[in-house]
């Protein structure tokens, strides 16, 4: 028996014969497929699947055995291995059941489809825009932050593949944040044109990834001139009861039986009505003799298993599959056991984009329930015209409101070809977000369904809320943690003083070098400045400070002048901590302004602290957030920062912070927000955290960093007396009187310079890298502060000085002397000097004591 054909006639002749509109390809197509008239302004027609379960009434086991057999021939096509890795989406509101149906014909992928209801507390993965839809804008928001980020294959399922757009606007927008090397799109029907078969291999070659597409069958469909404003023209005469060919109004008709589509195959037909005349389907009940008065309606407990998703809005797992499989049987049993004892045709109606859910209990009540007709299908918010004739697609709607309080306000919501169908019991089935007064409302849904079927129920699934993260503490501030003032910075830092962190650097260096450990897993026994060295570092402060006043001056004049008038500053823990300090203090000396300061941690290989970032975002506008640094060296730091911002907009959902580094010195010409570009002594390079606010490198390490954590750091209180951190900013900021004018000047000529990066940088410590056969730029650390932190962290190999260089090396001449570490003059450095780490360090090649030895 053919589905879409009622005594013969094709449920989609109806509109072919009044707008020509026509279906060519497969012989099955027209089983398939019906057609309706859309009430869209942006296209006529409707291809109404008899087997996705959402307009018409069906088998339960025919729509989830659609969904499942495509899943398979993916699996197939992909293979085990592939297909254990693959993720599914499916398209929000139609084809979220469908799409669940391939994830469980593929065996063992999980599945997340896209939804239009946000939900507090869980953020965007994406979101993408359905052109032609009623409802443009999806929204992507699994639990698992990390659910779209493998390389394995995504498999896009929608109900049809007409002009390609919203698939082409999905992998578009994921590409872009989670890219990988292969998608399959998977719908029932293929309806592209000519011209768009082609636009998806071009595509694929776009983006250089391979883009599959399986489909249950395939056509085109034939469009004549005019056919949108032909069909617009022809719903508003039906809508409106005056269409010519109906001859009745519809104050006047009675309600139309719905002609009642029978299963592909196997199943019997139920009897059709001959074919009358055609006339337009009325919305919501009405005075006949078959009308009764809404009570209250019965409810059955599923006992659905607690914590287990009602559907793939935030992801469902094979885990969550393997659940739901188990309960299934007990959970038909309950809905068998509601029903009244003479029903023989039952309706199984999901809601909206919960369609898995109501599909596998009806699915399971139709193998349960012997002598019983079970037939499901769903509410929708698509609007279509309703004609009570056998040659169309919908043949009956039922209006009410919406009734789960949506993000774009109420509206009307419909149920298709339900009214008139003569079944017997309908079990209304909802998630618990929708069990609202509304839906128990006089035109709810409810009191619709009660109008045409003797048996209402409710079966209530529980929404799915995603475990919510607690509540992100506030920044850590001085006395209690850093030797700073309070006001000078809040540390979005987790305090780990008590905890023992430090190894011997030659013991770090070597697990570094091996792979073994991550340099940010542990922390350098914090390096001791002899008298000598200490010496220097004063003498450097009195030699540098008034050129540190104009750099911090100058930058803070362009922060204000081009990113925002009330910059959040935001260093990076800790080099830039000083510098955001001064930067702040010459705001509030030259401007009275009192910026908000904070430190946060970044890890070169591990992003920024996405969490210190949510902190941000949910106190500051990220506009206005302006991150800090000392220096630049090759621009390692800039580039990732730039990668973790896109990335954390790309988990988060949460844009318009700016990467762009603004620091006091740039000489690897990395950034265009600097004081200057010159390479010189910044003398907070030249200690460790005794001038930064006794505060330890920061430091992130799975057993002490949790997901909810932030990053972590010491503060080491016993190196108090050795502590010079606000003495460091009171000698530079003592200098800001003197430099009001030199800082003008500066601002000037900077904001009017071309100060686009050039990565001078990058390229000389690649260079380097390879003329000294180190072949690894993360070995390289190009300018003073890069160097002077190789000899107080690392284990150097050399340092190569520019000829010529003055007392701005004299620090750096005695920490090498003191290690043992040879300084090599060369005479066209890019910068003043480049430190080198040994490139296969082991204790033996360096030295047990750390000296370094000629290998």
């Amino acid at each position: 028996m053919n589905n879409a054909v009622n005594n013969g006639v094709w449920s989609g002749s109806w509109v072919a014969e009044r707008l020509g509109v026509q279906l060519t390809g497969d012989d099955d197509l027209t089983e398939l497929l019906g057609l309706a008239l859309r009430r869209n302004p942006k296209r006529a027609h409707l291809l109404v699947s008899n087997v996705l379960g959402k307009h018409v009434p069906q088998s339960p086991s025919v729509v989830y055995g659609a969904g499942f057999a495509l899943g398979r021939r993916v699996r197939d096509l992909l293979g085990a291995g592939e297909s254990a890795r693959a993720v599914v989406l499916g398209y929000a509101e139609t084809a979220t059941g469908l799409g669940h149906s391939v994830a469980d014909g593929l065996g063992s992928a999980t599945y997340l489809h896209s939804t239009r209801r946000p939900v507090a507390g869980v953020a965007r993965a994406g979101g993408f825009e359905e052109s032609h839809s009623h409802a443009t804008s999806h929204l992507l928001l699994p639990e698992d932050p990390e659910l779209l980020v493998g390389d394995g294959p995504l498999v896009l399922v929608d109900d049809e593949f007409s002009t390609g757009n919203t698939v082409l606007n999905t992998v578009r927008d994921l590409h872009g944040r989670y890219p990988r090397r292969r998608y399959v799109v998977v719908a029932l029907v293929d309806m592209r044109s000519a011209a768009d078969a082609g636009r998806l291999e071009e595509f694929a070659r776009e983006i250089g990834a391979r883009v599959d597409l399986v489909a249950a069958a395939s056509g085109t469909v034939g469009l004549p001139e005019g056919v949108l404003e032909k069909g617009q023209a022809l719903v508003a005469r039906y809508e409106s009861g005056s269409a010519a060919e109906g001859r009745t109004s519809s104050a006047a008709a009675s309600w139309p039986v719905a002609q009642f589509p029978a299963p592909l195959k196997g199943v019997a037909a139920t009897p059709l009505g001959a074919r009358g005349t055609a006339r337009p389907a009325q919305d919501g009940p009405h005075s006949d003799d078959n009308s009764r008065p809404h009570g209250d309606v019965p409810r059955i407990d599923l006992h659905w298993p607690p914590g287990l998703p009602d559907g793939g809005r935030h992801g469902f797992t094979p885990a969550h599959r393997t659940r739901l499989e188990a309960a299934l049987p007990d959970m038909a049993a309950r809905l068998a056991e509601a029903l009244p004892a003479d029903a023989r045709r039952v309706l199984v109606l999901g809601f909206e984009e919960l369609m898995y859910a109501p599909l596998r209990l009806a699915r399971e009540l139709e193998q349960i329930a012997d002598g019983v007709e079970v037939r499901y299908s769903t509410t929708t918010r698509s609007p279509v015209l309703a004609v009570d004739d056998p040659g169309y697609a919908i043949r009956t709607r039922l209006v009410f409101p919406a009734h789960d309080d949506p993000a774009d306000g109420p509206g009307e919501r419909y149920a298709y070809n339900v009214a008139g169908a003569g079944f017997d019991a309908v079990v209304a089935v909802v998630d618990s977000v929708a069990d609202t007064p509304e839906l128990h409302a006089p035109d709810g849904l409810l009191a619709q369904l009660a109008v045409h079927t003797p048996h209402v129920t409710l079966a209530v699934v529980p929404s799915y809320a995603p475990e919510r993260p607690p509540m992100l503490p506030e920044p850590l501030r001085g006395p209690a943690f850093s030797s700073y003032a309070p006001e000078e910075v809040g540390w979005l830092l987790q305090d780990l003083s008590d905890v023992t962190l430090e190894a011997p650097t030659e013991e770090r260096e070597e697990a570094i070098q091996s792979g073994g450990a991550h340099y940010a897993e542990s922390l350098p026994v914090e390096y001791q400045p002899s008298e000598q060295y200490q010496a220097l570092f004063h003498a450097a402060l009195e030699e540098t400070a008034a050129r540190l006043a104009q750099a911090a001056g100058a930058v803070t004049e362009i922060v204000l002048a081009e990113r925002s008038p009330r910059p959040v500053l935001v260093s990076l823990a800790r080099a830039g901590t000083p510098v955001g300090i001064l930067m702040r203090r010459w705001a509030q000396f030259r401007h009275g302004l009192e910026l908000p300061h904070y430190a946060v941690s970044i890890v070169r290989g591990r992003g920024i602290d996405a969490n210190a970032l949510r902190w941000l975002a949910a106190h500051h506008d990220p506009r206005d957030v302006v991150f800090v640094d000392g220096w630049t060296g090759k621009g390692a730091i800039t580039r990732e920062l730039t990668a973790a911002i896109r990335q954390f907009e790309a988990s988060d959902g949460i844009t318009g912070f700016d990467p762009e580094i603004a620091v006091l010195a740039d000489p690897g010409s990395c950034v265009r927000t600097y004081g200057t570009r010159e390479d010189y002594l910044i003398p907070s390079a030249c200690l460790n955290s005794t001038v930064s606010g006794l505060i330890s490198r920061t430091v992130l390490r799975a057993d002490l960093v949790g997901p909810y954590d932030y990053h972590g750091a010491k503060f080491y209180r016993e190196l108090a007396g050795a502590d010079v951190s606000v003495a460091f900013l009171d000698a530079v900021a003592a200098r800001f009187p003197e430099v009001v004018d030199a800082v003008a000047a500066a601002a000037k000529e900077l904001l009017s310079a071309d100060r686009a990066p050039t990565w001078e940088g990058w390229a000389a410590v690649e260079r380097i890298s390879e003329e000294y056969g180190i072949h690894d730029v993360n070995l390289v650390k190009p300018g003073v502060g890069e160097t002077t932190r190789v000899l107080l962290r690392r284990v150097p190999w050399k340092i190569l000085a520019r000829a010529g260089a003055g007392a701005d090396l004299d620090h750096v001449r005695l920490l090498a002397e003191q290690r043992g570490v040879p300084v090599e003059e060369v005479a066209e450095l890019p910068y003043t000097c480049v430190g080198l780490i040994h490139p296969k360090y082991t204790r033996g090649a360096t030295g047990a004591d750390g000296r370094a030895v000629n290998v």
